[in-house]
């Protein structure tokens, strides 16, 4: 059975995002009474840290905890102890409320790179890491993944995400193909890859053995064509709802769901619409989110 989460970054909870943002208690509640079963745990801190209470906030409104983005900065080595130490104290927490079966997401520090930044959905060859970089993240993610493995006894997956080091398919392919299959999977995002310029369905067939986890995220065409018209940084594409909910997407989730369905995947299923804090009416789209996925068989 596949089971569907949402996560704090629908309630506009997104790494180096600034902005008013609503109480733990209430994303929890609203994820619950909007027909999830499980949650990610959004930023360090924003959930509390001390197990027990974590615990019984889950556990009291029937919620599972699915995992956690961490920031890191993989192309620098003189964070790498930093990153580790994140990555693991997360996943401690994650496996005390948790058992074996949350994943700790790396992502490389959003947003801040302004190139990457700049040009999201219009990545191009001389926007890539050179091949010095390419093994030095590498073996980065190698290495807190083994830490997070031994520390806590999770799994570790790689987010391909605009405003980031790892954008494009091509970028993702590369990064699986350097880095052992036994440590590192990946979560595969709908919205995100087809931002980044891939077809969501060919990408969840080609890198289906690598994924551990998954993100349903909606995508406009129209905006991000006008995204890529207009140079919008990654931020402003956004604001512009770039990401939108799953019904009015360009990307067809029916087949999607079917192939998740035939090949046997018992992990979870996330929903994610990005919102910037403030924007929207993030209960509502969350229920319209989840009543498309159960029109899909989900």
């Amino acid at each position: 059975m596949i089971k569907v989460a949402n996560a704090p970054c629908s309630w506009g909870v997104i790494e180096n995002i600034e902005g008013e943002r609503i109480t733990y208690k209430k994303v929890l509640n609203e994820i619950q009474e909007t027909g999830y079963t499980g949650t990610e745990l959004g930023d360090w801190g924003f959930m509390p840290t001390d197990p027990a209470q974590l615990s019984e906030e889950l556990t009291s409104r029937g919620l599972e905890m699915v995992g956690s983005w961490v920031t890191v900065h993989m192309q620098k080595p003189e964070k790498l102890d930093e990153d580790i130490a994140l990555a693991v104290k997360t996943a401690k927490l994650m496996a005390a409320v948790g058992g074996d079966t949350p994943i700790v997401v790396l992502g490389n520090d959003p947003f801040v790179d302004p190139v990457r930044t700049g040009n999201a959905g219009r990545i191009q060859g001389e926007h890539e890491m050179d091949a010095a970089t390419w093994k030095i993240f590498c073996a980065a993610a190698e290495k807190i993944a083994r830490a997070v493995k031994e520390g806590a006894g999770l799994r570790t997956v790689l987010h391909h995400h605009v405003g980031t080091w790892i954008e494009t398919p091509a970028e993702t392919r590369r990064f699986l193909e350097n880095t052992d299959p036994s440590l590192v999977g990946l979560v595969f995002d709908t919205g995100h890859y087809a931002f980044g310029g891939g077809d969501p369905a060919e990408g969840l067939k080609e890198f289906w053995d690598r994924i551990w986890l998954l993100h349903f995220k909606g995508y406009s065409e129209e905006i991000a064509a006008q995204s890529r018209l207009e140079r919008w940084d990654a931020v402003k594409s956004y604001e512009n709802g770039v990401f939108s909910e799953l019904a009015t997407a360009a990307i067809d989730f029916k087949p999607l769901a079917d192939l998740v369905k035939a090949n046997g995947f018992t992990g979870w299923l996330v929903v994610e619409q990005d919102v910037l804090p403030g924007m929207g009416r993030p209960k509502e789209s969350a229920r319209r989110n989840r009543e498309y996925l159960r029109s899909i068989g989900l």
